[in-house]
């Protein structure tokens, strides 16, 4: 499946407009949605996404076990990994085992990161952390505050002043609001977020509870975290897809402030719940997080910096090593 992705850094505006330059409503929407389906790209991805959500299912059981989990790759012997994990750990020890933390979405546990941990042990990360927060969860500032006692264990535990965080759908906005709102920014050096509702999402007004009505367009939440945000050190990466059946509109998965230093990526036919899965993510993520920039600069030639391309190996295995540019 050929996979198309985009890159913008804020402030510039990607987000799909109707004629009036206005954001689309909720129908306007769904017809971005059908808009995207209706291509060959779409169709591919929207059937991936089924095989995906059918594989999620088998193993949500398994991620309610436990509150949470850890891959930690112990000792400094490297004569027993594999030639990519060896290269980035000889190459930067301090990027191969900066801890990243991995968030889930709304209604979901630590089952949905299964290939992307997986992916990023592969490519020679040290240590993943990945957690559960409560399914009914109610409000966003106090999961935030949970959050934010999560990576504080962990610098305790690993001695790093500064972990990466990764957050699907909802639990994107929860990293988002403990980096900008409650200084979590000290902490987290990169915030990567994956279809994460940045401006809210129509398909809130599905349901209502307290959760739910922070998560709709304009909500108070949402308008708090429009808010300056001086001098945050967080750097952000936001990949959205113009696929997506829960964010909408689609482009409100993207971020835009002027305070924040944000690379937003753009995905063509690939669905909510595909994103942790799908291998350009996997490798987009793994090649950010390879350096430890302050700025969000490239360091090394190539590496991080998302430039228009087009890419066809999505239906490819995830975890497997990308083959070296010529």
């Amino acid at each position: 499946m050929a996979l198309a992705v985009r890159s913008a850094q804020t402030p510039q505006q990607a987000v799909p407009t109707t004629g009036s330059g206005e954001p689309p409503g909720l129908l306007g929407s769904l017809g971005l949605v059908a808009k995207a389906l209706l291509t060959p790209t779409g169709l591919a991805g929207a059937a991936l996404e089924a095989t995906w959500l059918g594989l999620h299912l088998g193993t949500y059981p398994l991620g309610l076990i436990g509150a949470r989990a850890s891959h930690q790759r112990r000792g400094y012997r490297v004569d027993h990994l594999s030639p990519t994990q060896r290269g980035l750990a000889v190459r930067d020890v301090e990027a191969a085992e900066t801890p990243i933390l991995l968030v889930h979405g709304m209604v979901d546990n630590r089952s949905i990161f299964t290939v992307l941990r997986r992916g990023l042990v592969n490519r020679g990360f040290g240590r993943i952390e990945t957690i559960n927060y409560p399914v009914l969860t109610t409000d966003i500032r106090a999961a935030a505050a949970r959050l934010g006692d999560e990576v504080e264990r962990i610098a305790s535990e690993t001695g790093y002043e500064r972990i990466h965080v990764i957050g699907h759908s909802l639990g994107g906005l929860i990293a988002r609001y403990y980096v900008t709102r409650l200084g979590g920014d000290a902490r987290v050096h990169t915030l990567v977020t994956l279809g994460t509702p940045h401006r809210g999402s129509y398909l809130a007004y599905a349901w209502n509870n307290s959760l739910t009505r922070q998560l709709r367009p304009g909500s108070g939440l949402l308008q708090e975290l429009a808010q300056p945000v001086r001098d945050c050190q967080t750097r952000f990466i936001v990949y959205w897809s113009d696929l997506d059946q829960v964010v909408l509109p689609q482009g409100n998965a993207a971020l835009h402030h002027e305070d924040l230093n944000v690379h937003n990526i753009e995905l063509h036919g690939v669905g909510h719940g595909s994103l942790p899965f799908t291998r350009t993510v996997v490798h987009g993520i793994s090649s950010a997080l390879a350096h430890l920039d302050s700025s969000g600069a490239t360091v090394t030639r190539g590496v991080s910096e998302f430039t228009r391309r087009r890419v066809s190996a999505a239906d490819e295995d995830p975890t497997r090593s990308p083959r070296p540019r010529r």
